[in-house]
This record gives C-alpha cells, sequence and structure tokens, in this order.
C-alpha cells in the first residue's frame, strides 16, 4: 500500500485554521481587576519591546492605544537594556511581547525595566516563561503550542490580548472591541474572494511592497515579513504616506503592490492616493484588500488588522507550498531567535 502523502506545512496551515478562535477568546479575556494596581492610564508612554513578528504586533497596538489613550505608544529597541545601560522609566510602562518568553534580551529587557522603575505587562503564549518571571503582569494569548518556525496564530493572539489590555483601560473602547469580536465570529468564511489572484500574483513576483496606515502599517510589517520568512521573496512594508518619497521610484521596474486597507475612514485618501500613485508609476501589479472583501465593517482598527492576517496567511502559505518550500520550516530560520 502506497502512504498517502503528507500535506506541504500542515502545521503552519493547521495554525493559521486556529486563529480565529485564538482571536476571539484572547480579546474577549477581562483584564480589569488585574490591570488596577498597575495604574497604565496614568502613566507618562507606554513602550513596546518586541522582535520580529511580535514587534509587529507591538506596532498594531501601539496605533490601536495612542488613539484611545492619548499617550505616547512607541517602540523601545530591546538593546537599550539587553547591552545597554537602560533608560529612565519612572512614570512610564513597558509592555513586551514574547511568544516564547524564552529570548534573551527580552528577559533582560523586562528585568532591565523594572528596575529603572518601570511597569512591565508581557503578552506571552508559554505559561511560566522567563519573561513572565521578570514582569508585573502578564496577558495569555493561550493559543497552544506553535509547531511551524513562522508565527500565525500567536500573532493574531498577541493583537487580541493587547486590544483586550486596552478594552481593560476604556470601558468605550471595550463595547466596541466587543462589536467587533461578534462580527468577526459570525463571518462565514475568512477565505478571501480572490485568494487565487493574490496567490498568483506573489508567484509571479519578485519584488512586492505591503502598504498600510496606522494599525495596517503594522500589519503590512508582519505579512512582508511572512513573505519574506517563507517565500523567501524579497518584501518590505512601507506606510501609505513614506511610500511616496523614495521607495515610489522602484514602482518604476514592476513592483508586485498589496494594499491592507482596514477601513477606517480617515486613512481612505492616503490609501486612495498612494494606489493610484502606484499604478501610475509603473507596469506592476497593485492588489487592494480590506475586510470589507468578506462582508465585515466598523471594526476597531486592531481587529481589522487581524483580520487582514488572517486573510492573508493562507495564501502567503499556498503561494509557499506553490514555489517548492517548506513553510513549517525554513532552511534558515528557528523558533527562539537568541539575539542581543
Amino acid at each position: 500500500m502506497i502512504a498517502a502523502p503528507i500535506p506541504a506545512g500542515p502545521h503552519m496551515a493547521a495554525e493559521i485554521a486556529q486563529s480565529r478562535e485564538v482571536f476571539l477568546r484572547a480579546a474577549m479575556a477581562d483584564h480589569r481587576a488585574a490591570l488596577a494596581p498597575l495604574g497604565l492610564a496614568g502613566k507618562r508612554a507606554l513602550y513596546t519591546v518586541a522582535r520580529g513578528s511580535s514587534d509587529a504586533a507591538a506596532n498594531i497596538l501601539s496605533y490601536e492605544m495612542m488613539r484611545e489613550l492619548g499617550m505616547p505608544v512607541t517602540s523601545l529597541p530591546p538593546s537599550v537594556f539587553s547591552i545597554g545601560a537602560g533608560v529612565d522609566m519612572n512614570g512610564a510602562a513597558a509592555l513586551v511581547i514574547s511568544q516564547s518568553g524564552a529570548s534573551d534580551d527580552l528577559v533582560r529587557s523586562a528585568r532591565g525595566i523594572r528596575a529603572s522603575g518601570g511597569a512591565v505587562v508581557a503578552i506571552t503564549n508559554q505559561p511560566g516563561s522567563p519573561v513572565e518571571a521578570e514582569s508585573d503582569l502578564t496577558l495569555a494569548i493561550d493559543a497552544g503550542p506553535e509547531l511551524a518556525v513562522p508565527a500565525t496564530k500567536t500573532v493574531v493572539g498577541s493583537v487580541a490580548a493587547g486590544a483586550a489590555l486596552l478594552a481593560g483601560l476604556s470601558e468605550g473602547y471595550g463595547a466596541r472591541l466587543a462589536r467587533s469580536v461578534t462580527q468577526i465570529a459570525g463571518l462565514p468564511t475568512l477565505t478571501h474572494p480572490r485568494a487565487d489572484e493574490l496567490r498568483g500574483a506573489l508567484l509571479r513576483a519578485q519584488h512586492v511592497y505591503v502598504i498600510g496606515r496606522d494599525t495596517g502599517f503594522g500589519a503590512a510589517h508582519e505579512l512582508a515579513l511572512k513573505i519574506k520568512e517563507t517565500c523567501a521573496l524579497h518584501a518590505e512594508a512601507y506606510s501609505a504616506s513614506e511610500v511616496l518619497h523614495g521607495p515610489l521610484q522602484l514602482a518604476t521596474k514592476g513592483l508586485t503592490v498589496l494594499i491592507l486597507d482596514t477601513g477606517a475612514p480617515e486613512i481612505q485618501g492616503s490609501l486612495d492616493t498612494a494606489e493610484a500613485r502606484l499604478r501610475g508609476a509603473g507596469q506592476g501589479t497593485v492588489l487592494r484588500v480590506s475586510p470589507a472583501d468578506l462582508g465585515a465593517g466598523d471594526l476597531v482598527p486592531a481587529a481589522a488588522a487581524a483580520v487582514l492576517l488572517m486573510m492573508l496567511y493562507p495564501v502567503i502559505h499556498a503561494a509557499t507550498v506553490a514555489l517548492g518550500l517548506n513553510p513549517d520550516r525554513p532552511a534558515q530560520l528557528s523558533k527562539v531567535t537568541q539575539t542581543t
């Protein structure tokens, strides 16, 4: 008897399929009681500390939190604490995002931030991790084991956990997030109606721009990273505003451009302008994707960014398999990256 072939990239495919359930569960967690002693809403600033896909999730959350809390939220490089002497964190807090909770530079950062007077909230998927041990509070992604090297469901879960954190600080945001969760739970499918067209565009591409604005910019970072990780294809993320400067010149070389539209009214003009300029600049392919393509509308922007990831992860997975590559185990990568 001839054994049935093993599907290519079964772990990544299965984990993508679990992403919606992970998002719904993490987004609706109630953290109000645990957050109260930290006084995050009264801090002068909130810093995110993360690398790779976790940093993309942090980028998404930074836009959401700045809009809702009216305080600066920006990225702090882990090396400030892992190889440097650190900075004054009195009156500030940090959100450390690490799927494994095991990267040494993030462990050192969490420890250094608390030693410098800052409060630390961690988002991790591994209970009892070293990062958790160095934090004041840990919000669990609760995604279960993630076996594929490229992170998918834990990225979506990180965004959801951060949104739940924000809901614990803002009752109004919590109500809007709950409505978004209900809408996402009710979507008949997360398969994009033009999935084959999107996959074909990646298969023909040599260079890819992924464009977004606001929380869509963070999603652009994550999807550009996934294209590089799994398809071994050059991809860059840009803001719809920044791409109109020097990077626009490369559009004359036939770029493949993926524009991420969260549906937020305030970013439509910027995305429209970028789309028109990119279409007019060269002979490449320009595709625009939105949760509205699935019938979803009026989502909080962080949830819309998560839906964009859930729609496009399967496209990238399918393109990777069609290229003859293993999405579960990219040749040069490992699940936990140790950096300083």
